[in-house]
């Protein structure tokens, strides 16, 4: 029998002709809750009775879980034979897991649907935005709503509910129906007044509908709330939106529905032409297929995603033909910009290193006519090497990234050194404070780019600039390489750009604001945290907010949040020992600390070596705090974390010095 399980709401599950199912005592549908929020994952069952129990668990707690278990499984597997294993509430290792299908929990599936919207045309969009938030029945995981096991998976979901709202929004006044989307968007910007989107969607509306002075009223009333509020001007979409309103700029009126538009007829029929023409079999269509998705990559979403799928598979087609210098080509076509030093998919980009690899070394040992010949090819295949090598501890990252730099700046090539300066950038990380190092790279990277129409360098120019002038504490310097990054992106249609320009902006407030405003800088990281929802980037955004909100905390002098257990992703291991100090767990701490790996050399380097200096001097451990203060100490002048263009802990100075007070303190060791 298949079920269907609803956290939109209060905890329910339905058969499969839709009846409800009584699923017993509050505890049971905590169990569940539980192992929905573990998406398919095993929660060990001490885990199990700690997030049950958080204050202390009964001396039968593992017991009375097993009868929950046990309870839950009668219902949801009634006919399962006496003694026959499980299939649906598993048992796994040292706990249980729900191993639901992707489509049966509805905010699975609501996930799904805001997703896909993004790629389709606005009546489609509209119809599955809308009967996506149909499966709302209340706030998400209601019943544990005050849980803190739940807390990160409702306040995503309700993130993402308010994107769905506004991207539904979006797609009805795409369709000509400004006066009802006006209606619906003066509740939201009401309930919620920092989204600036909302507020654009609803002056926007107004205009449309023939209420000009009323559009100009709601922008004002923005402009005033953000900044008498929050202490920031409005984002260049609402001030170019009150611009465009004064002028009565011509693309505000949309017009007639045209139907297919131009553009669509042409790609159809050049598209159709090219299946005609050019064989199924040819080795032209490889080639075409890397330039298409490198274009899908910088759309972001499903887009990303999709172009990293089928490039690994472009790569692997191209190598069976045993053809070398195509494979080269392929590979080095796929020249996408990156700005992020964790990868996103760390077996894909292995598999392209290790392909890339296998062409130099071909290439490499078979003479080119004319000498020289196949310098480019080689120096696009170094390139890919470092850049799906960064934020990994190999040593031929950084070697190749030489190698290509400088065959480039010897064929005197502009695209090529563009693509090969990018990967410089990733691998100036090998230790603190080379924040001006990588000023220099955007720097040239923009210069080189605007002069030869290499838009999306351009921009990653301009967010490595941003990055290092945060890292500098120049944040008028990073105003302006933000803007510029911000221009770029609405001209060309890049809207990856904005997810790094509005994490930009919460930065900004929490490395400028006072401790005062720190709910202020909260509500901003929560706000770009949505973006990332769906932005095809989970190296970036796993664990992403728990940190920066960590480095808030940390900023101000404040302790961990004592019932922190968020999804920390990658950055656990420097989260624990604080969030344990926060519980008064010292040993536990010390512990943890000990096991503490050092940080990756990535942007974040500085931080994480902050965080462990702060648990290091926390609980005396002498050798870490030494450590630390030696890894620091090039990066003096530097605001800890901002390098990174997301978020910061403080002045790299505030840390060396309280290590510094700590070690005269402590003494000499033996």
């Amino acid at each position: 029998m298949r079920f269907l399980f609803g956290v939109l709401g209060p905890v329910a599950a339905w058969d499969g002709a839709g009846d409800a199912i009584a699923l017993k005592g509050p505890r049971h549908r905590a169990v569940l809750a539980r192992l929905i929020v573990a998406r398919r994952r095993v929660v060990p069952v001490r885990r199990l009775a700690e997030d049950l129990w958080p204050e202390k668990p009964p001396a039968d707690a593992v017991g009375a879980i097993r009868t929950f278990v046990a309870a839950l499984r009668r219902i949801l597997e009634p006919e399962r034979p006496p003694r026959a294993p499980a299939r649906l509430l598993v048992t796994e290792g040292p706990g249980y897991a729900l191993r639901a299908d992707p489509d049966a929990v509805d905010a699975w599936s609501f996930e799904r649907a805001v997703t896909a919207a993004a790629a389709l045309p606005p009546e489609d969009a509209f119809a599955r935005l809308d009967e996506a938030l149909e499966w709302w029945r209340g706030p998400a995981y209601a019943e544990v709503a005050d849980e803190p096991w739940a807390r990160a998976k409702r306040s995503r979901l309700a993130e993402l509910r308010l994107h769905a709202v506004e991207r539904r929004a979006e797609a009805r006044l795409a369709l000509g129906l400004a006066a009802e989307t006006a209606a619906d968007l003066d509740s939201h910007v009401a309930e919620h007044p920092w989204r600036e989107d909302a507020w654009r969607l609803l002056a926007l509306a107004l205009y449309r509908s023939g209420r000009q002075g009323d559009a100009l009223a709601v922008l004002r009333r923005a402009r005033t709330l953000l900044a008498e509020q929050l202490g920031v001007d409005p984002g260049p979409r609402l001030r170019g939106l009150e611009a465009d309103i004064l002028g009565h700029a011509a693309h505000l009126d949309p017009g007639p529905s045209p139907g297919p538009g131009a553009a669509d007829r042409v790609w159809a029929r050049t598209a159709a032409a090219y299946d005609r023409t050019v064989p199924s079999g040819a080795r032209a269509r490889l080639e075409s297929t890397v330039g298409l998705l490198r274009s899908l990559a910088v759309t972001g979403g499903s887009g990303l995603q999709t172009a990293r799928h089928h490039r690994v598979a472009a790569v692997a087609a191209a190598e069976e033909l045993g053809d070398a210098e195509l494979t080269a080509r392929v590979i080095g076509a796929y020249d996408v910009p990156a700005i992020w030093t964790r990868l996103d998919d760390p077996e894909q980009a292995a598999r392209v290193v290790a392909a890339a690899e296998r062409a130099l070394s071909v290439l490499s040992a078979v003479p080119a006519l004319p000498p020289g010949g196949h310098d480019a090819a080689r120096a696009r295949l170094l390139t890919t090497i470092a850049l799906e090598s960064r934020g990994t501890r190999a040593a031929r990252g950084p070697q190749a990234a030489r190698q290509a730099e400088e065959i480039a700046r010897r064929l005197d090539d502009p695209a090529l050194l563009a693509f090969a300066l990018n990967a410089t950038f990733m691998q100036t990380f090998h230790r603190a404070g080379l924040a001006p190092r990588r000023d220099a790279i955007g720097a040239e990277l923009i210069a080189l780019s605007a002069r030869h129409g290499l838009t999306t360098f351009e921009v990653l120019g301009h967010l490595i600039r941003l990055q290092a002038r945060a890292a500098l504490a120049d944040f008028t310097g990073a105003d302006r390489h933000a803007s510029a990054a911000d221009r770029l992106a609405e001209r060309h249609e890049l809207p990856l750009v904005g997810v790094f320009t509005q994490w930009y902006a919460a930065l900004r407030l929490a490395a400028t604001g006072p401790a005062a405003e720190h709910g202020a800088a909260e509500a901003a990281y929560r706000e770009a945290a949505r973006r990332l929802d769906g932005a095809g980037m989970p190296g970036l955004e796993r664990g992403l907010l728990p940190l920066a909100l960590l480095c808030l905390r940390m900023r101000h002098g404040l302790p961990a949040q004592a019932d922190e257990r968020g999804d920390w992703g990658p950055y656990e291991p420097w989260a624990r020992p604080l969030v344990l100090l926060a519980q008064d767990r010292r040993d536990e701490a010390a512990t943890a600390l000990r096991e503490t790996p050092d940080p990756p050399r990535d942007l974040l380097f500085e931080a994480l070596w902050c965080l462990t200096a702060r648990a290091a001097v926390a609980v005396g451990d002498r050798e870490t705090m030494e450590r630390a203060h030696r890894e620091l100490a090039p990066a003096a002048a530097e605001l800890a974390g901002a390098g990174s263009g997301l978020l910061t802990v403080g002045p790299v100075s505030m840390y060396l010095a309280e290590l510094a007070t700590a070690l005269r303190t402590t003494g000499r060791r033996g």
